[in-house]
């Protein structure tokens, strides 16, 4: 199996369970989940689902929404894709944006803001 077709594959995937979460589930526990990438195995029959919220501390809820909603998303994904097996999916939170705000605040806390000259 190509990494091409993996990654095709993955990014068609990743499309298609944004739409499903944005617009046909409507557990409140899934609501303001952004789907940020989909990682497929060797032989593209499991995926890992990453998501992120901007929704501070209920990761867990949502992770469970999601895993609660699997078949029903499943189920879509067959009847909307032409893919040979669909996928068993399992849900991540995806913590590189919660990484991105930390590293940026250690930043600023280390470099000191630039003053003016009192000329």
């Amino acid at each position: 199996m190509t990494s091409f077709r993996k990654s095709r594959v993955a990014e068609l995937l990743r499309e298609a369970i944004s739409d499903i979460v944005l617009r046909r589930i409507k557990d409140p526990r899934v609501q303001g989940i952004t789907i940020t990438e989909v990682r497929m195995s060797m032989d593209l029959k499991s995926a890992t689902v990453y998501f992120s919220s901007l929704t501070d501390g209920k990761a867990e809820s949502h992770k469970k929404g999601l895993e609660n909603a699997g078949g029903f998303i499943r189920r879509q994904l067959r009847q909307e894709l032409d893919l040979k097996y669909i996928p068993e999916l399992s849900f991540f939170y995806d913590t590189s944006f919660d990484n991105f705000s930390r590293i940026n605040k250690l930043l600023k806390e280390i470099v000191p803001p630039e003053t003016k000259d009192e000329s």
